[in-house]
């Protein structure tokens, strides 16, 4: 029989996903329940954003311009990446360092604040790379799933608009 789930032990997946292996180690929630004051929604936050893992990652090996750091990431506009950046920055984990040559020349690195980021990055990104099939598959049969109610929707209101027709 297996235990019921608590906030500090889910129960394991079951179906496609199951494993063989042992579930996460036990780690409390926050006391507060994840509050908005609540530290671990901060972490949340940030990740959510749409480029900060990307960026963070990018620059894992070391400083860069931001250029080399365009390159490297792809699909990133240079207005999205300085607004990103300067995020980064704001939080602590990015620092610019600006160099007094002609022409000015700028790199971005991570801080040590930054580099304690990248453990949390990696797992995502391998959860991604583990997951990610099984994701998208839910993702399809939810577009088909919506596009059988538009399209029964659409037949009930031509047969609405069919008897209110009959009727005159």
């Amino acid at each position: 029989m297996s235990e019921p789930a608590t906030p500090s032990r889910p129960l394991a997946p079951e179906g496609p996903l199951a494993r063989e292996r042992p579930l996460a180690p036990e780690r409390p929630l926050a006391p507060e329940g994840f509050i908005a004051d609540c530290r671990a929604r901060l972490g949340f936050d940030l990740l959510a954003r749409t480029w900060t893992a990307v960026v963070v990652f990018g620059l894992r090996e070391g400083p860069r311009r931001p250029g080399e750091l365009r390159e490297a990431i792809g699909g990133i506009s240079p207005k999205v990446l300085n607004d990103t950046l300067r995020r980064l920055e704001d939080d602590g984990l990015v620092e610019k360092r600006r160099y007094a040559e002609a022409p000015p020349r700028v790199e971005y690195a991570l801080t040590p604040l930054g580099q304690t980021l990248l453990g949390p990055v990696e797992a995502l990104g391998a959860w991604s790379v583990e997951y990610g099939e099984a994701v998208v598959e839910a993702q399809e049969r939810a577009e088909e799933r919506a596009g059988e109610r538009a399209g029964e929707r659409a037949g009930e209101r031509a047969g609405e608009r069919a008897g209110r027709g009959r009727g005159r």
